[in-house]
């Protein structure tokens, strides 16, 4: 849904993780809302526009490997394009809702 390919992104990762972040997994909710809002289109775009792995970000996103300086900026683009996703997500649902209630009116 999201692509950030045409984005000119600053992305200030000390404004998303800590210093106590780093070295160790993200939090399960991180996890559970990236893989819930980001597809594997954005996971490569992500990989492309930060010289970061496909393969590294996808473990990180699925907590098999920790957060460090190098891919933090990768998961903080991440983030962005889940957020842009759920709000998308979100007009669609409430789109789809109207719909589906015309067709259940009797």
């Amino acid at each position: 849904m999201g692509s950030i390919k045409n984005f000119n992104l600053v992305i200030n990762i000390d404004n998303m993780f800590s210093k106590e972040d780093y070295g160790k997994p993200i939090s399960e909710q991180l996890s559970t809302v990236l893989r819930r809002n980001v597809t594997k289109d954005d996971l490569a775009n992500v990989a492309t526009s930060s010289s970061i792995s496909f393969s590294t970000i996808r473990d990180v996103v699925y907590r098999t490997n920790s957060l460090t300086r190098s891919n933090a900026k990768a998961i903080s683009l991440l983030v962005h394009a889940a957020f842009e996703n759920s709000i998308a997500y979100k007009l669609q649902a409430e789109g789809d809702t109207i719909f589906l209630n015309t067709l259940l009116k009797v």
